[in-house]
């Protein structure tokens, strides 16, 4: 696409997120932070876009994103929201506050063992991976490697409550779905809601993949339709879900050709969302309906080819206008549309976030690349 620019910043990336702008407000977002993985010294950065520049070498454009601040980050950042949360492979949890008068970052809060092994086959309280965490200020939800939920508070130095056992086998994602209700996806391929108003262990809602149990590493929900959820897999596919009925996804959708490592919904156009993978693709499907009608299509510098999906909906006696572009069984045959975002492959490209007209994304390449052309 026009108007994607890179920068390349000697790391790799592994989390992406812009800074939320004020609500009602027309600005268009300005900054972002990243966290990265797999380097000799992990750092949480802050960055201001800038100016937008100048035609590079492979054919994109270059960016002049300016460095605002960073701190540097014990072990991989595994997970990382925008306010800012860093969630680490060492299993501890770190809210930053940023001072914009002298652009510098410092530690808020921190929960140093919010993760940890238990039990025959490893030392006592060993660390594990913090793998996901979700905001809803003031309250942050961590899930991880040791299948454990936790609930806290900025305000509080102790956890307001914890499922231990949660999870049997890794919990990769976790996202809101109401303000007491969370999503949880693991690593066979299980899709649980929990109900933090329930006193028990256990969740209140269990839908799953059929066949395989393929592992899900990341989820998002709908912003407006709160019912309609989608998930991305190590086999790379699409599945969308409603929670209001059955246990299986009503729509699959053939995608990447490896791990998705994540999916986001637009936060104020969800008929757009947006996918990442380890095979190096960013990708725009576009389920809007003023899509022509088609089969669907995929673009990449203005070749198209054929795109393969198949649905599952049980959706045929709701009423067309009333349910999500998402759960049309037609929408999922004949009318989405997706954009590879990239004008070239990469390495895995392993976060994206998106905002307004803008998108940002981090790959392994030790490259940034941000639009704020996304509509245009």
């Amino acid at each position: 696409m026009e108007g994607i620019y890179a920068k390349f910043v000697s790391q790799k990336i592994s989390k992406t997120r812009w800074r939320p702008v004020p609500s009602g407000s027309l600005q268009t977002a300005e900054t972002f932070a990243t966290g990265s993985w797999d380097n000799e010294e992990n750092r949480v950065l802050l960055w201001s876009v800038g100016d937008l520049g100048n035609l590079g070498s492979d054919g994109g454009f270059e960016g002049d994103h300016q460095l605002l601040c960073g701190t540097r980050h014990y072990g991989d950042v595994m997970d990382l929201q925008e306010r800012i949360v860093a969630a680490s492979s060492t299993g501890c949890v770190t809210v930053f506050l940023h001072h914009s008068n002298n652009q510098t970052l410092s530690v808020s809060q921190q929960w140093t063992t919010a993760h940890y092994h238990t039990g025959p086959g490893s030392p006592s309280c060993s660390s594990a991976p913090c793998t996901g965490v979700v905001c809803n200020s003031p309250e942050i939800v961590t899930v991880g490697e040791d299948g454990r939920i936790n609930l806290f508070r900025v305000d509080h130095k102790e956890a307001v409550r914890t499922i231990d056992n949660a999870d049997s086998s890794t919990l990769h994602a976790v996202t809101f779905l109401r303000t007491p209700e969370i999503l949880t996806v693991n690593s066979i391929g299980q899709l649980k809601i929990w109900d933090f108003r329930q006193q028990g262990n256990e969740p209140s809602q269990i839908l799953s993949l059929t066949g395989d149990r393929v592992p899900l590493h990341c989820v998002d929900r709908h912003p407006n339709q709160q019912h309609v959820v989608a998930t991305g897999g190590q086999d790379g596919m699409l599945s969308i879900w409603d929670v209001r009925q059955g246990t299986m996804p009503v729509s699959l959708l053939k995608a990447h050709e490896a791990e998705m490592w994540e999916v986001h919904f637009h936060p104020s156009n969800p008929d757009h969302l947006f996918t990442c993978s380890e095979d190096g693709s960013l990708w725009h499907w576009d389920a809007s309906t003023d899509v022509p009608e088609k089969s669907s299509l995929f673009h990449q510098g203005g070749r198209n080819s054929t795109f393969l999906s198949h649905s599952i909906s049980n959706q045929a006696n709701v009423h067309q206008s009333l349910i999500s572009s998402w759960l049309s069984t037609e929408t999922a045959r004949d009318r989405i549309e997706i954009t590879s975002l990239l004008p070239n492959r990469t390495l895995s490209v392993n976060s994206l976030d998106v905002l307004g007209p803008c998108l940002v994304c981090g790959t392994d390449s030790e490259a940034i690349y941000v639009t704020r052309q996304l509509f245009s």
